[in-house]
């Protein structure tokens, strides 16, 4: 018997992909930036978001013209935020990794085909790099994090994105070709960790490692930024083996019955 579409699904899916949108910066999106990235016509996104307004979650900056997150996406998330240890597990890591490194360290999870940054912690180096923050998305295999995620997952799922490599990585497919991504994910599994020698922005690099889940799948990633100088080769090696280090430390604390998301 063939099942029918489920009433409505299509306009949550619009929703989600909005405040999606909305949510990868504190300054929010313009209109114009949510017509384009969402595909949706304008009438249609204005529709949208003026609903979302009206229930709080989301408001209209005037100052700016951007529209963003509202005070009800923030009590959700607070809700939320008490399922999930998030603070308890993996925020000492990321203390630990930018006092002993001096450079920033984020926390990102896997969802789908891409990774979302979720924590970050300022390192006391003065120059940063200002590609990752929370909220922040990237196709699986872009940026450390993604590269250090996608490293280990089976053959046949890593074979399944890089068959439409282009489709799967949009913007950054120009410095991630397929050829430099299977070389990254070669070079991860053989070290453990990561690294983006500024594929994502010209002078902006990254490390990461996977964090593994009950069942083994990498699920989330540590990772740091920072200018190209402060990664040169020779200190690579000890980025990896702490990022390793805190990445194994979050594994092993989320042993049975415990879960990050």
């Amino acid at each position: 018997m063939k099942q029918l579409p489920v009433q409505g699904a299509q306009v949550v899916s619009r929703i989600a992909g909005l405040l999606r949108i909305v949510g990868r910066s504190a300054d929010g999106s313009s209109l114009v930036e949510l017509v384009r990235e969402s595909g949706l016509t304008r009438p249609t996104v204005h529709r949208l978001l003026s609903s979302l307004a009206s229930e709080g979650l989301l408001d209209h900056d005037a100052r700016t013209g951007n529209w963003v997150l509202g005070p009800e996406i923030l009590l959700m998330g607070s809700v939320a935020s008490a399922r999930f240890p998030l603070e308890d597990i993996a925020r000492p890591s990321l203390r630990r990794l930018a006092e002993e490194t001096g450079e920033s360290a984020f926390f990102s999870i896997r969802r789908g085909s891409e990774t979302v940054c979720l924590l970050r912690e300022e390192g006391s180096f003065p120059v940063r790099s200002f590609v990752l923050h929370e909220g922040v998305r990237f196709p699986l295999g872009v940026a450390s994090a993604g590269t250090a995620i996608m490293a280990f997952l089976p053959g046949d799922e890593q074979e399944q994105l890089l068959a439409h490599w282009d489709e799967h990585a949009g913007p950054f497919a120009a410095a991630h070709t397929v050829d430099v991504v299977r070389a990254n994910l070669a070079r991860t599994r053989q070290a453990g960790y990561a690294v983006n020698p500024g594929l994502v922005l010209e002078g902006s690099w990254g490390m990461g490692a996977a964090v593994f889940d009950q069942a083994g799948r990498p699920a989330w990633a540590l990772s740091l930024t920072g200018i190209e100088p402060r990664f040169r080769a020779e200190r690579q090696e000890v980025l990896g083996r702490l990022l390793m280090e805190e990445a194994h430390r979050i594994t092993v604390q989320l042993g049975p019955g415990k879960d990050l998301l």
